[in-house]
């Protein structure tokens, strides 16, 4: 499993504020700073949009995690990176 999303520790230290040291609430802001400074953002047509915006819903991903999914498909399935590989013993989802 990858790092968590800064969004996602944030929220959990909003939900639980006083729970939260001074120090790890420092870091949780300044990692979230430092993405929002780094950030870029790409602008697609009306049309595209609407459906990144609804892929999102179906996907249960926000939007810009549905672009970096829909592009990282698009680059494996034409060889620009490698395809991941599944364990002979791992779960498919129901897929082979």
């Amino acid at each position: 499993m990858t790092k968590p999303d800064t969004a996602i520790l944030l929220e959990d230290a909003a939900d639980r504020i006083a729970d939260i040291s001074r120090a790890d609430l420092q870091i949780m802001l300044r990692r979230a700073a430092l993405l929002l400074r780094n950030s870029g953002s790409i602008a697609f047509d009306d049309d595209m949009e609407e459906v990144i915006r609804d892929l999102a819903g179906e996907f249960g991903k926000t939007r810009n995690d549905t672009v970096r999914h829909i592009v990282r498909e698009w680059m494996e399935k034409n060889t620009y990176l490698p395809v991941h590989d599944l364990d002979e013993d791992g779960d498919v989802d129901g897929e082979a």
